[in-house]
């Protein structure tokens, strides 16, 4: 696997605690949006320390192969970080298996840049690494994302009961899953107007 990759307009890299200045502005230019969705932050999250911090640890998680996070950016603003996929608890042996993550900044959203990020993520889950298996837990409040997910080929399996704590209160989530063999790569596309 390697840390870089890119599609027709973009670039996914996994980055090093250097970056930490820029992930923090991309969290804080969409906390707003973010904290609707996530459990709550602690402390000294919003810190250049912090952010250093987590990237180290999950640069240390890609090495191993045990989760991956690609930050995505435009091809014409290499700089400016627009969103961010992630793929964690990576488990090997008889599951090869992972949970899937994205999110995307508000002024990028509905470009169809979420799917072309996601597509390539998800191939090199499936090929490079060999995975079987890719889950989703999304609140069902959450529709762009529920109409990504199926747009992607995630199929529902079931609702997770008081899944996450979800600002202060217990959610349920529901469960998408996407298996290799039903993937095609080939036939995905980021065609104008897609779900996210």
């Amino acid at each position: 696997m390697d840390l870089t990759y890119e599609t027709d307009r973009l670039i996914l890299k996994v980055l090093k605690g250097d970056s930490a200045e820029a992930v923090l502005n991309f969290y804080l230019d969409n906390k707003n949006l973010f904290e609707r969705y996530e459990p709550e932050r602690p402390d000294n999250f919003y810190t250049v320390e912090h952010q250093k911090a987590v990237l180290i640890c999950e640069y240390n998680l890609t090495v191993k192969l045990s989760a991956v996070r690609f930050y995505v950016f435009r091809k014409e603003q290499p700089d400016q970080i627009i969103g961010t996929i992630c793929f964690r608890n990576i488990t090997r042996s008889f599951y090869q298996s992972c949970e899937i993550g994205y999110k995307f900044d508000l002024r990028y959203q509905h470009q169809g840049y979420a799917f072309e990020a996601l597509c390539m993520g998800i191939s090199v889950m499936f090929a490079d690494l060999g995975l079987h298996r890719i889950e989703a837990n999304v609140m069902p409040c959450n529709k762009p994302s529920i109409r990504l997910l199926e747009a992607l080929g995630f199929g529902l399996e079931g609702t997770s009961r008081d899944l996450a704590k979800i600002r202060g209160r217990w959610e349920d989530h529901l469960r998408y899953s996407l298996i290799q063999a039903s993937y095609d790569t080939n036939s995905q596309t980021h065609p104008a107007g897609s779900p996210d």
